[in-house]
């Protein structure tokens, strides 16, 4: 059974939720050490735009693969 497309995108904002913390905790830590000074509220927009970028690229691969899966069982 694949999974739907509501599960699919439910369960890519739930993996990214908690990479959004790990994404936010790592942006304070590395940026300073490129010389870039980032503020909490910075280092929160800039996981926005990568959560939301990870999300699409996570529903969208498991789409993919979930196509690809039933091509197979078609045969």
């Amino acid at each position: 059974m694949s999974q739907t497309r509501l599960g699919s995108w439910i369960e890519s904002w739930a993996n990214v939720a908690i990479g959004f913390a790990i994404n936010w905790t790592a942006n304070m830590l590395i940026f300073p050490l490129f010389g870039f000074n980032i503020t909490g509220a910075q280092a929160f927009h800039v996981g926005i735009i990568f959560t939301i970028i990870s999300v699409v690229r996570s529903y969208v691969l498991r789409r993919v693969f979930n196509k690809i899966k039933s091509l197979h069982h078609a045969y």
